[in-house]
């Protein structure tokens, strides 16, 4: 929706921001915090690519007070963690599908995120946000799509995408939602 949205509108690339995986991320470091049993303002972590089933947790990089949880347990988020944090990401894909079948509708917390994203607009902030934005050109990625990165949101719109060091496999899984879109965005015409 943000690559047609984008085509459409004519305006530069930095003025066209998808809300991306800004809730999902929001739960992740929810969820871990919870595991830690300290308050989510702690954890620091990211979702990125897509939303949902396709989206890529970002465990290189998430951490309480700087010390990365991956030093802690190399292999967290993996098939071989002892820990079992991979069931974390699994929660927050799973959970707007949980909030649907309870309630039927998810329209509180997108809500609550784009308030989020628009209150860094409007007052300036200047923070960080993994909001859909233009990805050609970053770790590797050739088409013209649109995924959430770490961006810099602020009375211009986004003006810095934030590049993550990424392991290997977080950037293939990237590389995999990137392909996935440009397969299915490629054959729209007339934008």
């Amino acid at each position: 929706m943000t690559y047609v949205t984008w085509k459409l509108s004519g305006l530069p690339q930095n003025r066209v921001i998808g809300s991306g995986t800004n809730l999902d991320s929001a739960r992740f470091r929810y969820l871990i915090a919870e595991k830690l049993k300290i308050h989510a303002s702690s954890c620091h972590g990211y979702i990125l690519g897509e939303h949902g089933d396709s989206s890529v947790p970002v465990w290189s990089g998430v951490n309480v007070a700087g010390v990365t949880l991956q030093s802690l347990n190399p292999d967290i988020g993996t098939d071989k963690d002892p820990e079992n944090w991979k069931d974390v990401h699994k929660q927050v894909v799973d959970s707007a599908y949980e909030v649907i079948r309870c309630k039927g509708y998810t329209n509180w917390a997108i809500g609550m995120s784009v308030a989020d994203l628009s209150e860094s607009i409007t007052k300036n902030l200047s923070r960080v946000h993994p909001v859909s934005t233009m990805v050609k050109g970053f770790y590797g990625i050739n088409d013209e799509v649109f995924l959430s990165l770490p961006c810099v949101l602020n009375g211009q719109g986004l003006v810095e995408v934030v590049n993550q060091k990424l392991t290997d496999a977080e950037v293939a899984q990237l590389k995999k939602s990137a392909d996935t879109l440009w397969s299915i965005q490629k054959d729209l015409k007339d934008l």
